[in-house]
């Protein structure tokens, strides 16, 4: 049996794990509209994603991947990208690969912002464009970009920024 000398045996090697934990499900809060319901006006983006919003931490980007009579495809937003506090990476190859997957006819554009202030940024502008450009090739409309902060939003369509 090999033993350490003293002075070695005393110092502890302490390792560190980084596990991943699989995301799940979280109840609605009361009045949360049901996923059939067609989403029609920025206040019903915001309604629907605002407990997903209150939940990050860091920034995170979604689409709403609608059918052709505004009704959300799927069970709720897909998740495109996390990002760190105060911004995400957001490519189109990965938002429009997503709406194809779910057979989307247009996509609602939304992300949260952590600091609560919902006022987009020059990269949130500029992101915007590329997409929606992305969409008019794909024939995929980009219907609307939405910021969620703290019990306020912002869309890009009502500011006339889409």
């Amino acid at each position: 049996m090999n033993r350490l000398p003293k002075n070695q045996a005393r110092r502890r090697l302490r390792l560190t794990t980084l596990r991943l934990v699989r995301e799940g499900t979280f109840s609605p809060p009361e009045g949360y509209p049901d996923r059939r319901v067609a989403i029609r006006w920025p206040r019903d983006v915001f309604d629907f994603m605002a407990p997903y919003a209150a939940r990050e931490v860091a920034e995170s980007f979604w689409i709403l991947p609608l059918d052709s009579q505004h009704q959300l495809i799927g069970q709720g937003p897909t998740v495109i990208t996390r990002g760190i506090l105060n911004s995400s990476v957001v490519h189109p190859r990965e938002v429009f690969c997503a709406a194809i997957v779910a057979g989307a006819a247009a996509v609602i554009l939304t992300h949260n912002h952590p600091s609560g202030d919902p006022t987009p940024s020059p990269d949130d502008r500029v992101v915007t464009e590329q997409l929606v450009a992305g969409g008019k090739l794909l024939d995929i409309p980009v219907q609307d970009h939405v910021i969620v902060g703290h019990g306020r939003y912002l869309s890009f369509a009502e500011a006339g920024l889409l």
